[in-house]
């Protein structure tokens, strides 16, 4: 006799609880939030990340500056954006370099290769931003407070830095 057991998994984003990805945040026609985010390296080839505030989604975990795009905007102003709110310096984008698709949540992300002129000038915001660290591919990837898709993102930076000509550095 074959016996089969069946499995529930218990989770928030199933329950009467609202999903913390898309509470709050412009959802796009698909119903998903498209999210953007961006690198930006610094000279010893260390990537600035944050450490979000206790106030968002995902508090204290470690990410790329980003965040929601709105519906009509485009992609690269909305990743500009998000970094000069959250970092409080403008970024010049240099191009998109990855895209991720969460198989778990209603969730798209579109990552950028950015540029800023002087990272001694960062003034983050105190409501999403708890600390800035600057950290290698493989630091996130060892990092327990990193969010799942950083080190993927970072390895895509990597491999575009490396390629970029002089004109677009």
């Amino acid at each position: 006799m074959k016996i089969t057991r069946r499995v529930v998994f218990a989770s928030p984003y199933n329950s009467l609880m609202p999903d913390p990805v898309t509470h709050n945040r412009p959802t796009q026609h698909d119903g998903k939030v498209h999210g953007v985010i961006v690198g930006v390296r610094r000279d010893d080839g260390r990537w600035l990340v944050i450490r979000r505030s206790e106030k968002v989604a995902a508090p204290l975990r470690i990410a790329f500056p980003g965040g929601a795009q709105e519906p009509g905007e485009d992609r690269a102003l909305a990743a500009a954006r998000e970094f000069r709110e959250e970092i409080g310096v403008d970024v010049r984008i240099v191009k998109h370099v990855w895209h991720h698709v969460s198989p778990r949540r209603p969730l798209i992300l579109w990552g950028y290769l950015g540029k800023v002129d002087r990272l001694d000038d960062l003034r983050p915001c105190g409501d999403e931003v708890a600390e800035v660290l600057f950290l290698t591919a493989d630091e996130l990837a060892a990092h327990p407070d990193a969010l799942e898709y950083s080190d993927a993102f970072a390895r895509s930076l990597d491999a575009a830095a490396a390629t970029l000509s002089e004109h677009e550095a």
